[in-house]
């Protein structure tokens, strides 16, 4: 039991753990945590979208995705050209002693060939967490972040992923609520 009370408090550190590549944008920050419950959100819809995929799987790969960064921080894409982390290493030690370790080590592994359509779709989610992200950030006058979307939007590879950043991008970041609260053609409830 207590190696499991170990895992939770390492996963605590996810919370405290920014995310590195907002320093290079010039605005906007996230924790490795906030960026994990987005991608665990999107995979749940992308789940939806996809009645052939294994959802449990999907979700599980999303929530575990980022938890090897509690022992190796977030290094972005600039910091992964001079540092290489041994995140095999990482795993090892993470999943080491759990009685369900080995399974926890499967999904990362799997997540990191990139392989099986849940990995594809999870890739996917994590791109279109950061695009979520850009794009408020650029609708509400940060400039930074807009010369990133398109690199961002051409790391998609799925249909589902493809068709979600393309109404995403259509889309004005505060859109869900202009229409309730400001339209006064919108039905108020």
């Amino acid at each position: 039991m207590q190696r499991i009370v170990h895992l939770l408090f390492e996963a605590l550190m996810l919370k405290r753990l920014p995310r590195s590549g907002y320093h290079f944008l010039g605005s906007g920050n996230e924790t490795v945590a906030e960026h994990s419950f987005m991608i665990s959100l999107i995979a749940y819809v992308m789940g939806r979208m996809c009645p052939e995929v294994d959802r449990e799987k999907l979700m599980a790969m999303c929530l575990l995705h980022d938890l090897p960064e509690a022992r190796m921080g977030d290094l972005n894409y600039v910091q992964k050209n001079y540092v290489r982390a041994d995140e095999s290493k990482a795993v090892r030690d993470l999943v080491r002693g759990l009685p369900f370790g080995e399974e926890m080590a499967a999904l990362l592994g799997e997540f990191s060939e990139g392989k099986s359509l849940e990995a594809r779709l999870a890739r996917d989610a994590d791109q279109l967490a950061f695009l979520v992200d850009l794009k408020a950030l650029a609708d509400t006058g940060r400039k930074g972040p807009a010369k990133w979307m398109d690199v961002v939007e051409r790391r998609i590879v799925t249909d589902t992923g493809r068709a979600l950043a393309e109404s995403l991008m259509a889309t004005d970041w505060d859109a869900w609520w202009l229409e309730k609260y400001i339209d006064p053609s919108a039905e108020r409830s």
